[in-house]
């Protein structure tokens, strides 16, 4: 149980801190400068970023639940589905050089979020989903 807690804990943790707080109350100009292509308009971008909480917040349930000893399936499920594609999409999108153009600190933290993801994705996979299989067995 505390491997998991410790899974949700990096997982909240790098979202907020590289996703989702930069994406909801960082400037255009910031996240421009950052090297993000600039956009007419960032409402997607800002959505993006509060889907990302949303998904903490489900994450924090989890966590919650796993601090008390138990296991809910549902943020596991969600957070493997997540990560998961998300890392496949970006392993796709950094290999074909979609953002190959864009600044450093965005490819930097495109390729990292490509390790986070799949340590989140693995971690999520072996200490929720084949622990409780193994548990319920």
């Amino acid at each position: 149980m505390k491997q998991l807690c410790g899974v949700y804990i990096f997982k909240i943790a790098a979202t907020l801190i590289f996703w989702c707080l930069p994406l909801l109350l960082f400037p255009a100009s910031l996240l421009t400068s950052a090297g993000f292509p600039e956009q007419s308009s960032y409402m997607f971008v800002r959505m993006l970023g509060w889907a990302y909480l949303a998904l903490c917040v489900g994450y924090w349930v989890g966590l919650q639940a796993a601090l008390e000893g138990e296991v809910l399936m549902g943020p596991i499920y969600v957070g493997i589905v997540s990560n998961g594609g998300a890392c496949l999409f970006l392993i796709y999108y950094g290999v074909t050089g979609t953002w190959s153009d864009w600044g450093w600190f965005i490819q930097l933290t495109g390729w990292g979020s490509v390790l986070a993801t799949l340590l989140i994705t693995a971690g999520l996979v072996k200490y929720g989903l084949l622990h409780n299989a193994d548990n319920a067995a």
